[in-house]
């Protein structure tokens, strides 16, 4: 499956670089996985990301596989928890959701390393 285009904020893009980087030594798969979706994506000023691209702080419905809706809302790592649906982007379904789109599909490989299939649903702009 092709990957489909993703756009992510020019801040985010950058702060989550230096994350990606900081990995490397700790967890070499997850920082690479995370620097190669940087690098393919198009980077945006905040105001021209598109209301229904998944960006740090927007609300997602998505599916894995065929199953049912899960409702999360991706965050920064300092800000995950699991117990009150907050995801961090330094996981791989974290990884996989950044900057795709309402409608999207993405493959993306789990922690017990089985393949998935994510669709993004919804996604809720975040409210400042």
């Amino acid at each position: 499956m092709k990957k489909p285009p993703i756009i992510v904020d020019r801040i985010d893009h950058a702060r989550l670089s230096r994350i990606a980087n900081g990995l490397i030594d700790r967890n070499p798969e997850l920082a690479d996985e995370l620097l190669a979706e940087l690098e393919r994506a198009k980077v945006r000023d905040a105001r021209a990301v598109p209301a229904d691209s998944v960006q740090i702080g927007r609300t997602v419905e998505f599916r894995l596989d065929d199953g049912a809706p899960r409702r999360v809302m991706l965050v920064y790592p300092a800000d995950a928890d699991v117990g009150t649906g907050r995801i961090s982007v330094l996981t791989p379904v974290g990884v996989a959701m950044l900057g795709l789109s309402a409608g999207q599909t993405m493959e993306m490989t789990s922690n017990d390393r089985r393949s998935h299939r994510l669709t993004i649903d919804t996604v809720v702009p975040a409210t400042d």
